[in-house]
C-alpha cells in the first residue's frame, strides 16, 4: 500500500477518525492497540507472510530487553546482547544479503552451479531491524529503561507512517510516546497536513518528473552523449533527495495527524559547505543511528588519527551495504568515506587554510562530490558506472536532439528545470513548516494542491527508498 495511493487516503481517513474517537475515552491501550492493528493491515498488504518476521523481531527484542535490564552480572547482560544482534542481523542478513554473497562468491571462483535462496526481500526490513536494535543496546548500556507495556513496543516498532523507511526512530523519543495521553490539536494537524502536503509536491511533482529522464538516460546509457549523462546525474541527485525527503515528509506529516512527533530526517543537505556537513543533514536518523551504534563503540574520534579514518570507511562500506546488496552501494559508500577521510586529512594539517574558497564555491564541491558518486547508487551494476563515466570523458555537449528525446520532449525538460530553482529557492522555508497563521497553512496547502493537480505525475510510483 503506497502513500501516493487512493487505497492509502481512504485507510488513513478511517485510521484517523477511529483512532480520535477511541481517545476521547482517554483509553491509551486500546488506541495502541487500534494502531497496532492498523499498521499490521497496512503491512500485509505487501504480503501478509512477513508479518511473522517483523513480529518475532518485536517479540524478542522486548524479551531480550527485559532480561538485559533484569540481569545480575555483564556477562548475562553482554550474552543477551549477542542474542539480540544474532537474531536481527541474521535475519537481515539471510533475507537481504545471503543470495548475495553467495553470487559473489560463485563468481569469485567461476563456479557455474548456482544456488540461491527462493526469497522476497521483507519491505522495511533495513529500517525495523535498526530501530529493534537500537532498543537493546540503548538497554544494554544503561541509557534507556525498558517497557513492560508490550503493546506499546509492538506499535513503537512497526507504526506504519514509519515502518517502511523511516525514520528511524529511537524508543528514547517515540515509545513515551505511546504511553502518554493523545490530545487532538487542530495546529498540530493543519502543521501535519502541510508536511504532507510538501512531501507529495516533492515526490509527485519534482521527484517522479525528474525520474522520467532519469529512468530514460539509465536504461540506455550508450545512447547519449556526455552533456545528458550529466543533466541526467544531475536529475537524479534532486529526484532522490525529493523522493526520500518528500517521504519522510509525509510520515512526519501523518504521525503528526494521530499525536505524534517524529524526528527530522533531512536539514537542507545539498547547502552543506563540507562532506561531513552533508552526513549531518541527510538521512539524519541513520547517519546518526551509525555514529551512536557504530562508528563511536569502534572508536570514534579518538587521539588515533590512522584508527579514526579506518573508523570512517568502515562505517562508510557498512553503510553503502545496508543500502542494498549490490557491489555498486557497497563502492558508492566507500567512497564516500574516502573522500571524508580526505577531507579530514586536509583539515589536520591545515591544507585548506592555504586556499581560502568562497563558501559558495566550497558548498559547489560538495555537491559535485556527492552528485558524481550518486551515479554508483544509481546504476544497475559497476559496469554500468563505469560506461556512465567514460561517456562523460568524451566530452561530447553538442546540443543534439537526445537531450530531448531523452524526455519526449522539450516541456518537460524546462519544467523539470524551473522545479529544481523552485526547490532550491524553497529551502527557505522551516523544516517544520509550522506556520504561526492557520491562514497561511491553509494558503500553502491550497497553492500546492492545485500544483500537484496540474503538474503531478500520474500513477503510483514507488518511493525509492522502499527497496531498502
Amino acid at each position: 500500500m503506497y502513500f501516493n495511493s487512493l487505497v492509502f487516503f481512504l485507510f488513513f481517513f478511517l485510521v484517523f477518525l477511529t483512532h480520535w474517537t477511541i481517545l476521547r475515552f482517554k483509553n491509551i491501550n486500546y488506541s495502541n492497540l487500534f494502531i497496532l492493528f492498523s499498521s499490521y493491515i497496512f503491512y500485509s498488504f505487501w504480503d501478509w507472510r512477513l508479518l511473522s518476521l517483523i513480529f518475532l523481531s518485536s517479540t524478542s527484542d522486548y524479551i531480550i530487553g527485559n532480561k538485559i535490564y533484569n540481569s545480575k552480572t555483564f556477562r548475562q547482560k553482554k550474552n543477551l546482547l549477542i542474542l539480540s544482534l544474532t537474531l536481527n542481523l541474521g535475519l537481515l542478513f539471510i533475507f537481504k544479503y545471503f543470495n548475495f554473497f553467495i553470487k559473489s562468491f560463485n563468481e569469485f571462483l567461476n563456479i557455474t552451479e548456482s544456488f540461491s535462496l527462493n526469497i522476497i526481500l521483507p519491505v522495511g526490513i533495513s529500517f525495523y531491524t535498526f530501530q529493534t536494535l537500537s532498543y537493546t543496546i540503548d538497554i544494554y548500556k544503561n541509557k534507556l529503561k525498558p517497557t513492560n507495556n508490550i503493546i506499546s513496543f509492538l506499535t513503537f516498532v512497526s507504526f506504519f507512517p514509519q515502518l517502511v523507511a523511516g525514520p528511524i526512530e529511537r524508543a528514547s523519543n517515540l515509545l513515551p510516546q505511546f504511553n502518554s495521553l493523545r490530545k487532538f490539536n487542530f495546529k498540530n494537524s493543519l502543521n501535519g497536513i502541510s508536511l504532507i502536503s510538501y512531501g507529495f509536491f516533492k515526490k509527485i511533482v519534482i521527484a517522479d518528473r525528474l525520474g522520467i529522464y532519469v529512468d530514460s538516460v539509465f536504461d540506455n546509457i550508450e545512447s547519449f552523449n556526455s552533456l545528458t549523462l550529466i543533466l541526467a546525474s544531475l536529475f537524479f541527485s534532486f529526484q532522490i533527495y525529493c523522493d526520500f525527503s518528500g517521504y519522510s515528509l509525509i510520515a512526519r506529516g501523518l504521525a503528526k495527524l494521530l499525536g505524534f512527533d517524529l524526528m527530522v530526517n533531512f536539514n537542507k543537505p545539498y547547502l552543506s559547505s563540507t562532506l561531513r556537513d552533508f552526513w549531518k543533514k541527510w538521512h539524519i536518523s541513520l547517519s546518526t543511528w551509525f555514529r551512536d551504534y557504530l562508528y563511536i563503540p569502534l572508536g570514534g574520534s579518538n587521539d588515533n588519527f590512522l584508527k579514526v579514518c579506518f573508523n570512517l570507511f568502515i562505517v562508510f562500506i557498512i553503510s553503502g551495504m545496508w543500502h542494498g546488496a549490490n557491489w555498486t552501494f557497497i563502492f558508492w559508500g566507500a567512497f564516500h568515506g574516502l573522500f571524508l577521510i580526505i577531507e579530514r586529512i586536509l583539515k589536520r594539517f591545515s591544507i585548506l587554510k592555504l586556499v581560502t574558497l568562497p563558501k559558495i564555491l566550497k558548498t559547489l564541491t560538495v555537491f559535485l562530490i556527492v552528485n558524481f558518486l550518486w551515479v554508483f547508487f544509481r546504476a544497475q551494476s559497476i559496469d554500468e558506472a563505469l560506461i556512465f563515466f567514460n561517456k562523460i570523458l568524451e566530452l561530447d555537449f553538442s546540443l543534439n536532439q537526445n537531450i530531448i528525446f531523452a524526455y519526449k520532449g522539450p516541456i518537460n525538460l524546462i519544467l523539470s528545470i524551473m522545479l529544481i530553482i523552485f526547490l532550491l529557492v524553497s529551502y527557505c522555508l522551516p523544516n517544520d513548516l509550522n506556520f504561526k497563521k492557520p491562514n497561511t497553512h491553509l494558503l500553502f496547502n491550497f497553492i500546492l494542491v492545485l500544483v500537484i493537480l496540474f503538474l503531478g505525475i500520474n500513477g503510483q510510483n514507488e518511493f525509492i527508498y522502499f527497496q531498502f
